[in-house]
């Protein structure tokens, strides 16, 4: 089977490899990139994503503010709990290419071929 790859114009790119390379360097944290996982299922608060992630409260607080900083997490408060989700419909799409790429055997995915009991 022959792989058909989308024509890139490089030109095109350059006006937007800045805003490129950033996003880039933000998936390039374990930690965040996890988070941002988690929060593509659903809005969290912050004991959630430290239970369902295993990763410690301050290293979760520093990666959250890194990615609200970077505008590509919301933020809202109810009572003493703070829910993030992910604000950046292009981080949804991102993560989905990343996890079709290398997630390719995930037993709950109906179109993989491996899911099929």
């Amino acid at each position: 089977m022959q792989h058909t790859h989308p024509v890139i114009d490089p030109e095109l790119l350059r006006g937007a490899a800045a805003q490129a390379v950033g996003v880039l360097k933000l998936l390039a944290n374990e930690d965040r990139l996890l988070l941002l996982c988690q929060l593509s299922q659903g809005e969290r608060c912050v004991s959630e994503l430290e239970d369902e992630l295993s990763i410690r409260q301050p290293t979760l607080s520093q990666q959250l503010g890194v990615l609200r900083n970077e505008g590509v997490v919301d933020t809202r408060r109810q009572g003493k709990n703070i829910y993030y989700s992910v604000a950046d419909p292009a981080m949804l799409e991102i993560l989905a290419v990343l996890y079709r790429l290398y997630c390719p055997e995930n037993p709950q995915d109906p179109e993989s071929p491996e899911g099929e009991i």
